[in-house]
């Protein structure tokens, strides 16, 4: 399955105004990717919230009265259109360049309320998405205090067990040098559904001889409380997308197929991101995004996108139909199933509310939010 990022606009970095970031309905409009994940909250812990969504902001109404939670009305009809299409939306929190921690269990506690509040199931004045509720939480923690991860999992998963109504998940981007610097702890104490590691700006990159995916394995079979939790490749979308990492159409489906066979964990890729994934049309056809895709879908070299759909309960089903599709722009990620193989129509694992202890780590960067704290910056695309 695939899974983009959205909410940075790297293709920014291509010097093609055409081809930076879209709304994300229009990266929901077909069946290239399972998962998007909008970025980031990037201020938290002893600070009060902040976001920003790059240029998707100028799309906003500024912020909420003495806050820095961004007041995006268009967001919550893009979110709705997307789950509708049976697509996961995830909210990241973290980043390379924020300002963020938490530093004890009590705060990790205190800001998974507030988030539920502000961005899930439950109720608060200022909500950035109105009334959308988000499927979950995406921990990318590049930075600051790390004990209170562990605790803000476990209080956020006992606020996904109160809505019956649909399924939610977590998920984390760690860098692959393991043990990850500042999840290490979290990633052995919390319950996760995916984990998308970023192979790209360090050593351990999908085509060295240090790729290290069978060391994650061997932590989701016997270190991660969830021994069904599904494993994401990550890569950067374009040569341009990250400072080092990217690899071509042809050695990724190679390190995919070798993966996919050997692991059961294997869930899918994980892009960066989005824009990056749909204007890079240099290195696969029609575009990285739906050539991987159109892989991944078919179990095959192919281009074609197949239907995988996702159904929002509380025991989501994929199924993997042949009826080849058009790709649409987003920030995209490839999900994961309960199988190794994509085509399987198991359900994806949904975990209980795990019981887990504040945890401490220390890290390295990679995904880089564009930081905006006192006024929503201008925009030359929409978002």
């Amino acid at each position: 399955n695939l899974l983009f990022i959205r909410g940075q606009n790297a293709a920014s970095e291509s010097g093609d105004r055409s081809k930076w970031q879209k709304p994300l309905s229009q990266y929901c409009q077909d069946d290239t990717e399972n998962i998007l994940v909008i970025s980031f909250l990037y201020q938290f812990g002893a600070q009060e919230p902040a976001m920003d969504l790059s240029d998707a902001s100028a799309d906003c109404n500024g912020y909420f009265e003495g806050t820095k939670l961004l007041d995006c009305p268009q967001m919550e009809t893009e979110i709705e259109f997307c789950q509708s299409k049976d697509k996961v939306i995830l909210l990241s929190l973290g980043g390379a360049d924020g300002s963020y921690g938490i530093s004890s269990e009590s705060e990790g506690r205190k800001l998974a309320d507030t988030l539920w509040n502000t961005f899930g199931g439950g109720e608060s004045q200022t909500r950035p998405f109105g009334k959308a509720k988000i499927d979950g939480f995406d921990l990318d923690i590049e930075a600051g205090d790390t004990e209170g991860y562990a605790a803000f999992v476990d209080q956020m998963r006992q606020h996904y067990s109160s809505d019956t109504s649909k399924a939610y998940y977590m998920s984390a981007a760690p860098q692959c040098p393991y043990p990850d610097a500042y999840l290490s702890e979290t990633l052995s104490k919390a319950w996760f559904d995916f984990v998308w590691v970023q192979f790209y700006n360090n050593y351990c990159g999908v085509t060295t001889d240090d790729f290290n995916y069978d060391t994650w394995d061997k932590w989701a079979r016997t270190e991660s409380p969830n021994k069904q939790v599904k494993l994401f490749i990550g890569v950067p979308a374009s040569s341009y997308a990250a400072g080092s990492g990217f690899v071509s159409y042809e050695d990724l489906t190679k390190a995919i197929t070798e993966t996919r066979d050997k692991y059961e964990s294997f869930g899918g890729v994980m892009m960066w991101d989005a824009s990056a994934a749909y204007a890079n049309t240099q290195d696969a056809s029609p575009n990285y995004a739906a050539a991987v895709a159109g892989f991944l879908h078919n179990n095959s070299n192919q281009k074609g996108t197949n239907t995988i759909t996702y159904k929002n309960t509380n025991n989501i089903d994929i199924s993997d139909n042949s009826s080849n599709n058009t790709n649409s722009s987003s920030s995209t990620i490839m999900d994961s199933s309960s199988s190794a193989s994509p085509s399987s129509s198991t359900p994806l694992p949904v975990s209980p509310s795990s019981s887990a202890e504040p945890a401490s780590t220390t890290n390295s960067s990679s995904i880089t939010p564009s930081v905006s704290q006192t006024s929503a910056p201008a925009a030359p695309t929409n978002g």
